[in-house]
């Protein structure tokens, strides 16, 4: 008897290092991610604008995506690319062009292929960690393309807010 709880509480003692190492990490779910993309949508076309939206899960996976009629094929890709830039590198990707652009440091970016370099990619953040992106293509410019993106996050009161 003494050897078999000898024995599990060796066990228990050996196991909890094991468990600690774990990380909790939120995650997108698929109602959330249509919530955002839809708000995306919703945001251009009161505007007059038609677009594409992406949203990642926090380790890149697609979850959602959204086309507006009329939207350019290549806008598909795009959308996805600028959320996993964002992702990727936990940045506003229009701050981030910006950044490439004026510091001869980062200009390498513009050579990694998965990276694109456009405003309307935005990491999303919950708590302070990041728990995916959303990424909008189509709009009419870099510009018009992150204020959509801006817009759907108040779908969420979940994710952290993010500066304009």
């Amino acid at each position: 008897m003494k050897t078999l709880i000898f024995g599990s509480t060796l066990l228990c003692l050996l196991a909890s290092p094991a468990y600690a190492q774990l990380r909790n990490i939120n995650d997108l779910a698929l109602a959330a991610a249509n919530k955002l993309a839809s708000a995306a949508v919703a945001a251009c076309q009161a505007q007059g604008r038609h677009i594409v939206v992406t949203i990642l899960d926090h380790g890149g996976n697609v979850v959602a995506v959204q086309r507006a009629d009329g939207v350019g094929p290549h806008n598909t890709e795009a959308s996805r690319r600028k959320a996993y830039t964002a992702l990727s590198t936990k940045s506003d990707t229009y701050a981030l062009a910006a950044a490439a652009r004026n510091n001869p440091d980062m200009s390498n970016l513009t050579t990694v292929p998965e990276l694109l370099l456009l405003g309307g990619g935005l990491p999303l953040r919950a708590q302070g960690q990041v728990v995916g992106a959303i990424g909008v293509a189509g709009g009419g410019g870099a510009l018009q393309d992150r204020a959509c993106a801006q817009a759907a996050l108040a779908a969420l009161p979940e994710l952290d807010s993010t500066p304009p």
